[in-house]
């Protein structure tokens, strides 16, 4: 997921595309948590897109 994909989106689609990645890292850390997680690299992936969504909201909140 790249910066200029985000910026393409309405800010509904950033707000559920968060909503969507959090919960993912949720069952992520749970997984990890009772050793079944299988692709140890997806929690930094998601962890990424995370703060990627977040900081063009904000900066989209800050331009108005």
């Amino acid at each position: 997921m790249k910066g200029r994909e985000i910026r393409d989106w309405t800010a509904d689609e950033q707000a559920q595309k968060l909503a969507e990645a959090e919960k993912e890292l949720f069952n992520l850390r749970l997984q990890q948590a009772t050793g079944q997680l299988e692709k140890p690299d997806r929690l930094r992936t998601v962890r990424r897109d995370i703060a990627r969504i977040k900081t063009v909201m904000n900066t989209a909140k800050a331009a108005r």
